[in-house]
């Protein structure tokens, strides 16, 4: 990878803003970068290496943070989230168990043998792509807390069962991986907490801040690649371990200062470089032999908005219903793993991401919808327990130090 392909991602990533910039179609910036990156990738002009590995290095860092700055927004020290943790579980396994019916009925339909992996696609949701949609839309109030901990839920749960289904003989040292991790978030929950209430930190903060040397921002992104090494390492998305850091520093509070140095970092580089790669490693082509396989990808993206559409029964808006159903990283892992080990069938891999990019249109739709409904003024304050926002404030640095 040469600079010259770094300012091809950096103009190309510009479609994201230019695409959302109109205010009355409520559009997520990253349904831009993806269709950019699907334009210069291998389903297009394949002016990328998708397969690079400083570019795929970038994009997996770009992951990482960018769902460690979504879970720093989340309003966990909100009393509201203890009922929406709740009510998010109950819709996830209603959620489940349609996708048990559906993926099942798919996989006797083609004949694949793979339907346990369409359950898991089915069941699964995308924080990656949720969240950024409720942040950049600034949606709020109990429905969407709610479907925020049900798309967390979900998200955790299928990439945790994935490794079981496409690759088992690695499932221990998956499931290590998780108890691992989420251990070692613990762990930073109990001693960061301890260094906030021993003023630790912001002593930490205040000599930062009048000698600029960044050492919040350097601690925190060591902290997060180690975290991210562990996952890897074990077999678990890196959107765990970024998730479940920013999780344990909005439980903490976040200085103001730090965000936005994140916020800035994620958002204005490492996430869209993200997204383009995730567009330019799309191989649709392969389709083109195996009608199949279309008609496979668009039966999984239309049971997944099903699966999740129904929840509409138990008092979950449609729009949201809908907006829950995207999917990014469960596919993705799929097709690179089931690629890899040579397990799926010719042109699956590319059928199970056409089915995550028709959740991903579904999605936009829906969240242009949720918008005129659940969009939070500009100048509501940001306070996540007046507003009720899951994650859209309207000052991304969050809780104050």
């Amino acid at each position: 990878m040469t600079f010259l392909s770094l300012a091809l991602i950096a103009v190309i990533a510009l479609a994201g803003p230019l695409l959302a910039l109109p205010a009355r179609w409520h559009l997520p910036v990253m349904l831009g970068e993806l269709l950019a990156g699907i334009a210069i990738g291998r389903s297009g002009l394949a002016l990328v290496d998708p397969a690079d590995p400083t570019f795929t290095l970038l994009a997996n860092i770009g992951f990482a943070l960018m769902m460690f700055v979504a879970g720093t927004h989340v309003p966990v020290r909100d009393p509201h989230i203890r009922g929406a943790l709740g009510k998010g579980s109950r819709r996830a396994m209603v959620a489940a168990a349609a996708a048990v019916v559906v993926g099942t009925g798919i996989g006797l339909l083609f004949g694949t043998g793979h339907a346990p992996l369409y359950v898991v696609l089915l069941a699964s949701s995308s924080a990656a792509l949720v969240l950024p949609i409720v942040d950049s839309l600034r949606l709020g109030g109990p429905d969407v807390v709610a479907m925020t901990a049900q798309v967390a839920i979900a998200d955790t749960a299928c990439i945790v069962a994935l490794p079981l289904l496409v690759d088992p003989p690695h499932a221990v040292q998956a499931a290590l991986g998780v108890l691992v991790v989420t251990g070692c978030a613990v762990v930073l929950f109990v001693g960061l907490r301890w260094l906030e209430r021993q003023g630790i930190r912001r002593r930490v903060h205040r000599l930062s801040e009048s000698r600029k040397f960044a050492l919040e921002l350097r601690i925190q992104l060591a902290v997060l690649f180690t975290l991210a090494g562990v996952a890897t390492w074990s077999n678990v998305s890196v959107m765990m371990a970024g998730f479940s850091f920013g999780l344990v520093m909005a439980a903490v509070g976040e200085p103001r200062r730090l965000a936005r140095q994140l916020f800035a970092l994620s958002d204005g580089f490492l996430g869209p470089l993200f997204f383009v790669w995730l567009g330019a490693s799309l191989t649709l082509k392969d389709l083109a032999g195996h009608p199949d396989m279309m008609a496979l990808g668009l039966l999984l993206g239309a049971g997944a908005l099903l699966a999740h559409a129904d929840l509409a029964f138990l008092g979950l808006p449609l729009s949201l219903g809908v907006l829950s159903a995207a999917q990014l990283g469960v596919p993705v892992a799929a097709a690179s793993i089931g690629t890899q080990l040579q397990v799926l069938l010719p042109g699956e891999a590319a059928a199970l991401l056409v089915g995550a990019l028709v959740t991903i249109a579904a999605s936009a739709v829906a969240g242009s919808r949720a918008a005129r409904t659940f969009a939070v003024p500009a100048n509501a304050g940001g306070k996540s327990g007046n507003s009720g926002s899951a994650v859209g404030q309207g000052d991304p640095g969050g809780p104050t130090a």
